[in-house]
């Protein structure tokens, strides 16, 4: 009994060795398919939101908010009371923009006013060239990017949006 106890302990430890050399080897190879990235999460979304909501009250309006994570998935669309429906969409469309172009919308919007070229970007059907959408960078990484409408026009939308980010550390610009 004692030699099968010792081929088994002896299989299982070549077994193990196999095991972990294949780890070994293969392990670091599918590293290189793989990127570690930082997003906003659900509760820096809502977060976002109620701060956005803060900072719209302060001008005693309601805003739809929109949070985008930064491959653009939307985290979060809510619709302010009493703001009209088309607010929603404008809101997601501007976080998508700001996130795609890594740029606040309003300074897009400036941009684009006097160049005809750059005023071809609004005929892309995601992006949307109004004020109240900011990319959000934390540590000089994109992290998602929050949209917003219903503030009383796009500087407005814009100022809550940009203050919303701050509140909570976060920049809108890279660093």
């Amino acid at each position: 009994m004692g030699f099968l106890k010792t081929l088994k302990t002896r299989a299982t430890t070549k077994t193990i060795l196999a095991s972990t050399m294949i780890v070994l080897i293969v392990g670091p190879m599918s590293a290189q398919y793989v990127e570690r990235s930082y997003d906003l999460n659900q509760a820096g979304s809502l977060k976002l939101a109620e701060q956005a909501g803060l900072q719209a009250q302060r001008l005693t309006k309601n805003v739809s908010v929109a949070v985008l994570n930064s491959s653009g998935v939307t985290m979060l669309l809510i619709r302010g009371d009493d703001v009209g429906p088309h607010n929603t969409e404008a809101s997601r469309r501007k976080a998508y923009t700001a996130l795609s172009t890594r740029t606040p919308t309003f300074e897009l919007m400036k941009k684009a006013a006097p160049d005809p070229t750059a005023q071809n970007l609004n005929s892309l059907p995601e992006l949307l060239l109004w004020g109240g959408g900011v990319p959000i960078w934390k540590d000089g990484v994109l992290v998602g990017g929050i949209g917003v409408s219903g503030a009383g026009g796009g500087e407005n939308d814009h100022d809550v949006a940009q203050k919303a980010a701050e509140a909570l550390g976060f920049t809108i610009k890279k660093p």
